[in-house]
């Protein structure tokens, strides 16, 4: 999938929010499409990924077909896809997937774990960080970095930085509104 695929679904997310089809809340991804279908690249099939509430990226180039992505989004879990058979699964709670990821991981499977800068300041984020690598777990912490704790700059909010090596960061500017498509809208 290309970024302009990637561009175009959650445009017609946006659309469907717009037009009153989801009764959610949705999390848009926007402005690090060619980050993140770079680091997919390096991720298996095989491997199990682990992601936050703002997921439809994620699910997409992890390979779950674009009409389940959606369907799930317009039945109002936006924020918790959950594919199993997929090897795919979210939380709606900030760094909810963190001790996950270290319990699928010391099962021997190989996990991607994806949080926000914001998550990644807390301290169940450092725990998971150092119970993986005090245990050699097959686990990677992707850490997406847009400058926002929800809408507050994270510098102002949390210390950032002091990461282990199995930590990676992609810095973006978000092109998206942290929740909603930027349209209000009464239901």
């Amino acid at each position: 999938m290309d970024a302009a695929s990637l561009i175009a679904f959650e445009n017609k997310v946006a659309a469907a929010f717009e037009s009153r089809k989801i009764r959610a809340p949705i999390h848009l991804v926007g402005g690090n499409e060619e980050q993140l279908i770079e680091i997919f690249k390096g991720i298996k099939r095989t491997d199990w990924v682990l992601s936050t509430w703002r997921s439809h990226y994620h699910a997409l180039l992890h390979g779950i077909p674009e009409k389940r992505v959606f369907d799930e989004i317009l039945a109002g879990r936006s924020m918790m896809l959950h594919f199993p058979e997929y090897r795919f699964m979210t939380s709606a709670i900030m760094g909810g997937m963190l001790s996950i990821a270290c319990g699928i991981a010391a099962a021997g499977e190989r996990v991607w774990c994806f949080v926000g800068d914001m998550a990644a300041c807390s301290g169940a984020f450092h725990e998971a960080v150092k119970y993986a690598s005090g245990h050699n777990l097959p686990v990677d912490f992707m850490v997406e970095d847009n400058g926002l704790s929800t809408n507050t700059p994270t510098t102002k909010t949390w210390t950032v930085g002091g990461y282990k090596q199995n930590v990676h960061i992609h810095h973006y500017e978000r092109t998206r509104p942290h929740c909603g498509s930027g349209t209000y809208v009464a239901f």
